[in-house]
């Protein structure tokens, strides 16, 4: 099970820098956001539904990675994406879920647009900025829900 988790991750991780037209920094934040999500997501379920969050992490962590996540450390991540699932999954358009690192003291918030749906998929946009050294850095993305409920950016 833990060869098909790492093949899991890798393979989201590397089909979502392939995917992007970015420099290789920002190909690496892809993998390395990939990787480090779906870390996080292992934490939680087991067998088929510990694979699930498993690559529900990874989706997650690519989609910060591409972007911002080259400046987090581990836990800031952990932070960025339970608030990026929890804004998906759960929140009302146009409300924030909000998130701070109080080691680091960066901080962010991600808000979900409306629900929508693309080939039969529940769809949502959102806008994921984070503040680091009191600057912020904004993500903008389209994820749909799968089957399986994890989140998958689209585009």
């Amino acid at each position: 099970m833990q060869i098909l988790k790492v093949a899991v991750v890798a393979s989201v991780g590397l089909g979502m820098a392939a995917c992007t037209d970015t420099g290789p920094k920002q190909g690496i934040g892809t993998v390395a956001g990939a990787v480090a999500g779906g870390v996080i997501g292992a934490q939680f379920g087991a067998g088929s539904g510990q694979l699930a969050a498993t690559a529900a992490g990874a989706v997650i962590g690519s989609m910060i990675g591409s972007e911002i996540g080259r400046s987090l450390d581990e836990r800031d991540r952990e932070y960025a994406y339970n608030a990026q699932y929890r804004a998906l999954e759960y929140n009302r358009s146009g409300q924030p879920s909000a998130w701070e690192n109080p080691d680091t003291g960066r901080r962010g918030n991600v808000v979900p647009g409306p629900s929508y749906r693309i080939n039969s998929a529940d769809c949502r946009d959102y806008t994921h900025t984070i503040y680091i050294d009191g600057q912020p850095e904004v993500a903008r993305g389209t994820a749909c829900r799968q089957p399986d409920g994890t989140w998958r950016p689209v585009g």
